[in-house]
């Protein structure tokens, strides 16, 4: 049976930028340029001989027939994707495609992966560090490991393990003439400071660790501000100055000394957010998901007698 359809392109086009109602964030999601959605979208309106969108100076609109097409449109692509799922896996033997911030993925999840590679060498891992909040079906994800609160529409979510907050250093950062013994020797040293644009509010700032510990006459206005843990780490390990990360991902560097963890007796503070294995609501069962969260799992209570790297 022949099928009256627009160019699958110009859907595509108009469902991203339907829910997200902007262009520029569509075409990010879709990785294009705004002006090739205006122009998809333009395409599928003159398909249809409708308009879908009414633009003002500082908003988007569905017009009544975009409002009414939207779900529908939204639930064809999803069943597309499934279909290519089926395609493409065959079973469910394709590629493991795994959504996670960079931070995690090479301070935490590299690391370890070779194990879960002994232990499943028929699946293969693809590897997507990115710090957005991916559309597992549209950008072809499986799973994903997301730092929040645990609450994801339409995903089901599985608790991996809370952020701890502690200082780290490199062993040469303090000296006999600037010791860094107690808090409130911080005042003598620069802080490094995580800023993450794509999650802001979720990093760890010096102010609330500072106040935990009973400190103050600490500056925390000045010193150098980084986009992504990985990137604070690394400045501390080169004696930069002192970073305020989460200590599951500054382990390998404090496990081979590189960093140091000052007043160690100083309690890390437990965040209100966590780490969180992801995937779409009915995925449980694909043998490829289905593995990996029982490995990544076990990866977070490691056997007494091993070490976690």
């Amino acid at each position: 049976m022949a099928r009256d359809l627009p160019p699958l392109g110009s859907l595509r086009a108009f469902e991203a930028a339907a829910r997200h109602m902007s262009f520029k964030d569509a075409a990010s999601e879709l990785h294009v340029t705004p002006a090739a959605i205006s122009q998809q979208i333009k395409t599928l309106e003159d398909f249809c001989g409708v308009k879908l969108f009414r633009r003002l100076t500082r908003a988007l609109v569905l017009t009544e027939a975009g409002q009414i097409a939207l779900p529908q449109i939204t639930l064809g692509l999803d069943q597309l994707a499934a279909g290519y799922r089926l395609i493409k896996g065959h079973g469910g033997i394709g590629p493991l495609v795994v959504s996670l911030p960079p931070s995690f993925a090479t301070k935490w999840l590299v690391p370890r992966l070779g194990r879960f590679q002994e232990r499943h060498p028929e699946i293969v891992v693809r590897i997507d560090a990115t710090s957005r909040l991916v559309q597992f079906d549209a950008e072809g994800v499986d799973i994903a490991i997301r730092f929040g609160k645990g609450h994801y529409p339409g995903l089901t979510s599985h608790h991996l393990f809370p952020s701890r907050v502690i200082p780290v250093c490199s062993p040469t950062l303090p000296g006999p003439n600037r010791p860094l013994e107690k808090p409130s020797d911080l005042s003598a040293f620069t802080l490094l400071h995580l800023r993450d644009s794509d999650a802001p509010g979720t990093e760890p700032v010096w102010d609330m660790w500072l106040r935990a510990a009973g400190v103050t006459g600490v500056d925390t206005r000045l010193g150098p501000q980084f986009g992504e843990y990985g990137l604070a780490i690394d400045a501390a390990v080169s004696g930069q100055g002192v970073a305020l990360v989460d200590a599951s991902l500054a382990e390998v560097e404090l496990k081979s000394g590189r960093l140091i963890q000052p007043f160690a007796d100083v309690a890390g503070i437990e965040d209100e957010f966590c780490y969180y294995l992801v995937y779409p609501n009915g995925r449980g069962d694909d043998p490829r998901i289905r593995a990996f969260k029982v490995w990544i799992e076990s990866e977070i209570l490691p056997a007494p007698d091993s070490d976690a790297i």
